[in-house]
């Protein structure tokens, strides 16, 4: 019987996936959640170890400290941006640890936008033009230069507020001032790009990375995407109102063509691989594009070195493959030659949130799952700012029930055989959901969903 243990770093909706997924393997039989939530508390083969996610000596301590004893080929799946910046993965590595990560140096393609854009640029990959400022009165004089939509982006990690859409001078000014004069992103706005303003639907495109100077040598250095999808931002039907971390996802997206997808291949991933090869990077984890298809073809975004959020939410549940397995192939080198298969059909998953999100919100509101009613339409809930209330807990379920804790509080993901059945399954299961002041978007994965009608 085998004893492989997995641990996954992170407290939010996207590991709350990645731990399902793995616990679906038989190659598995325990997934630790360092510090995980409420859901992957009460997780099939899940359970959760308390630490601060950010103190990295201490996230290297309980992995050592877990991974003890366990069967060889036990690894590490980092979730979050901020630990894969902070070096977590080429700590982890130098424990002796296996880990899928990001290592600290090719972390910056997403922990600094500049480092990313001059990637881009330097390896001829398509993207948005963009111009770099760390002083107020120059980042002003580009704004006033283009006298139109313009994109503002904070240089560092911001938790997805560092990013402003502006359709003109006076709002990216007024953003600019925010930035580096106020010091409301703290050091991450001191440095900012100032971006054209790309029109077009945005997709996302999660993939799987196993980059090291021993793969690219033998010619096995891969990016292997996966299935597309695309993110809904805008708080309110008809992407409308203040950009969030993400109110739901559908993968793959419908509308999109072999056409589109070879120019991504050929004008975006090749590229950034030979990119990541000639860096010399050692790169085993994922990676996703953020793309803008413009009537030029799709243009990149940005680079997050980690998977999305809610994008894999939705993407998780079309595998039609071992995802420990693939977790074992990314590290090993073999990704290469992983079999890749994905079911037919769509998945819909819409996120509800706390009122008042993405401003000011309540916690602790109880949580009310009508599990049975999920289940009958084949859906699941994944948590994200849910924990367990200990207060209330007992010997029949010690981890007690669910409350919220955080402004997205749960997706729930839902697979049919066309889009529309998807988004009624999710849609009915979502009504088996309640907590005070939940809100949630309605048109998650309808056509012009995910384009802003407001710029």
């Amino acid at each position: 019987m085998t004893t492989m243990k997995t641990i996954v770093i992170g407290s939010g909706g996207r590991e709350h996936a990645i731990a399902w997924a793995l616990a679906r393997s038989g190659d598995i039989k325990e997934v630790v959640c360092i510090p995980g939530n409420g859901g992957t508390a009460v997780e099939e083969k899940c359970s959760n170890v308390s630490a601060n996610i950010h103190d990295i000596g201490s996230i290297v301590d309980a992995c050592v400290r877990e991974l003890s004893g366990s069967a060889e080929g036990s690894f590490v799946v980092v979730g979050p941006e901020d630990p894969l910046a902070a070096g977590l993965a080429t700590r982890l590595a130098e424990s002796g640890i296996r880990v899928v990560g990001a290592s600290h140096k090719p972390a910056m393609l997403e922990a600094s936008k500049d480092i990313a854009k001059a990637f881009m640029k330097k390896y001829g990959v398509a993207c948005a033009e963009s111009e770099t400022h760390t002083d107020l009165t120059s980042a002003i004089a580009a704004v006033n230069r283009i006298n139109g939509p313009v994109v503002i982006k904070a240089d560092g990690l911001a938790a997805g507020k560092g990013v402003v859409v502006a359709p003109g001078p006076e709002e990216a000014i007024r953003a600019l001032k925010s930035f580096m004069e106020e010091g409301s992103l703290g050091s991450a706005g001191r440095k900012v790009l100032v971006e054209e303003y790309l029109q077009g639907d945005e997709i996302s495109i999660l993939a799987a990375v196993s980059v090291t100077p021993e793969t690219a040598a033998a010619g096995n250095a891969v990016i292997q995407p996966f299935v597309t999808a695309r993110d809904h931002k805008r708080l309110r039907d008809g992407a409308k109102g203040p950009n969030t971390g993400g109110m739901g996802a559908i993968a793959p997206v419908p509308e999109l063509d072999d056409r589109v997808l070879e120019q991504f291949r050929t004008d975006i991933l090749e590229l950034t691989l030979q990119g990541l090869i000639s860096e010399q990077f050692d790169y085993r984890g994922f990676l996703f594009f953020g793309l803008m298809l413009t009537k030029d073809g799709p243009k990149l975004l940005e680079y997050n070195v980690r998977l999305g959020d809610p994008e894999t939410q939705a993407v998780l549940p079309l595998m039609d493959f071992d995802f420990a397995r693939m977790c074992g192939a990314i590290i090993d080198g073999t990704l290469a030659s992983f079999d890749f298969r994905w079911k037919d059909g769509y998945v819909c998953a819409p996120v509800a949130v706390s009122g008042g999100y993405p401003q000011a919100y309540q916690k602790g509101m109880p949580i009310f799952v009508n599990r049975a009613a999920v289940e009958a339409v084949g859906a699941r809930v994944f948590f994200a700012g849910a924990i367990n209330d200990k207060r209330s807990s007992s010997q029949a379920s010690p981890a007690g029930p669910l409350v919220t804790s955080g402004g997205r509080v749960l997706a729930v993901s839902a697979h049919g055989t066309t889009l529309e059945e998807a988004r009624e399954k999710a849609y009915r299961a979502m009504e088996a959901v309640s907590f005070d002041g939940m809100f949630y978007r309605r048109d998650i994965g309808l056509p012009g969903a995910a384009v802003s009608g407001d710029l």
